[in-house]
């Protein structure tokens, strides 16, 4: 299946997610992915999409915003660091959430 990732500011994804639904925020936890209801393991959720950006000169800059969702359909997103900033094991627990069907 094809990935689909776009690139531009985090305030855009949010913005652009919102209005398809994704309204809930997740976060990551020790044992998974958590929201307001509990904690998420990686096999219960899928990816739809994700924004990256890239700051113009810092590493540090660089985040993604993925918008996940439940298989009882609760949609989010889920706001990262990536490349130099992320963190080893945070990147592990995403390496472990499928991409949605499209």
């Amino acid at each position: 299946m094809e990935k689909q990732v776009h690139y531009g500011p985090v305030a855009e994804a949010l913005e652009e997610f919102k209005k398809q639904g994704f309204t809930n925020s997740f976060s990551f936890r020790d044992e998974g992915i958590g929201h307001t209801g509990g904690v998420y393991m990686p096999e219960e959720l899928k990816i739809v999409d994700v924004y990256r950006y890239e700051g113009d000169s810092d590493p540090d800059e660089e985040s993604a915003v993925y918008a996940l969702i439940s298989r009882e359909g609760k949609k989010g997103v889920l706001v990262t660091g990536y490349g130099v900033s992320s963190e080893t094991s945070y990147q592990q627990l995403l390496e472990r959430i499928e991409w949605a069907e499209k």
